[in-house]
């Protein structure tokens, strides 16, 4: 884990962060310097709970700045925009990190990342450039059981990867927009969706929409099939138990739809992370077979 700071960054840092607070940044026009001004702020108002610290720089040249939140032995993770354009999605992790900022959850670390394609969020476009020049889809950039668009051409996606190699994650959250639900593995382009843990899944899915009331399932089956994204990835690879939210109605939703969007997902998370299991599960090996045309699926909502 490298430190966030030098003593250079720290004061280049601190005037992006004054001109970032001039005046009060609505969430809809919020930037990048706007997000670590805010994530800054929480390290500085809630020091024993919050600590930050660089996750890798990417293909934007910004370093992706991570929350540790908490002291906990368990150790969960939440990773919001993959897709720039789903600005929603990083507001409902601001949120989240901020309520977990005053109240950590007992005998838990969780990561929060509130930006992954910084270069797309800020642009309010859904791929990442890569180093080539190359348009790529961050959410499509992992290794996986049936195939994949990458693996890690981007640097986003090769830090965080890094990151989870050195961590005992147990359980993420990957939050985007803006088909309503809450689902769980698998995602991929497989007629085989079954794990051997749906009790675990569902309760997990179940906790989380309490409030939203969302719709909860198998990822492929309510969403579409998507090979290369990060929550068969880290279920795939690591036996984590990584659950996809979907928040709101809108790619671009407005601040009071923000404003729902915080109010009945974060209690969910709060729920969904407390009740998680504590282990990484076992069985997480993929044993079906790859249906390629299913990848191309798209019914549901657009990419």
């Amino acid at each position: 884990m490298k430190v966030l700071f030098t003593l250079s960054g720290a004061l280049l840092f601190s005037s992006l962060i004054a001109r970032a607070e001039v005046k009060a940044v609505g969430a809809t026009d919020r930037q990048y310097v706007d997000v670590q001004a805010y994530v800054q702020k929480l390290a500085k108002d809630y020091p024993k709970n919050v600590s930050l610290f660089t996750l890798g720089t990417g293909d934007s040249g910004q370093p992706i700045t991570a929350m540790k939140i908490g002291n906990g032995m368990i150790h969960h993770l939440l990773v919001s925009t993959h897709h720039g354009n789903e600005y929603g999605s990083t507001e409902v992790a601001l949120a989240f990190a901020e309520d977990l900022a005053k109240n950590p959850i007992a005998n838990q670390t969780i990561y929060v990342i509130p930006v992954l394609n910084i270069g797309g969020y800020d642009a309010r476009t859904r791929e990442e450039t890569d180093s080539r020049g190359v348009i790529d889809d961050p959410n499509r950039n992992y290794p996986g059981p049936c195939g994949t668009e990458g693996p890690f051409t981007l640097k986003s996606t090769k830090a965080l990867a890094d990151f989870i190699d050195q961590e005992r994650i147990v359980a993420s959250a990957t939050m985007h927009t803006f088909y309503p639900a809450v689902v769980y593995p698998w995602g991929i382009s497989t007629q085989d969706l079954t794990t051997p843990y749906l009790p675990e899944f569902t309760k997990m899915v179940n906790d989380a929409t309490l409030e939203s009331h969302y719709q909860v399932g198998n990822s492929t089956e309510v969403i579409y099939a998507a090979n290369g994204a990060f929550e068969d990835w880290a279920y795939w690879k690591h036996g984590i138990w990584s659950i996809l939210f979907e928040v709101g109605t809108t790619h671009t939703p407005s601040e009071s739809q923000i404003s729902d969007m915080v109010n009945t997902n974060v209690p969910g998370l709060r729920r969904m992370f407390t009740n998680a299991p504590t282990e990484p599960s076992v069985k997480h090996d993929f044993t079906g077979r790859c249906d390629t045309l299913m990848a191309r699926m798209r019914d549901r909502h657009d990419e």
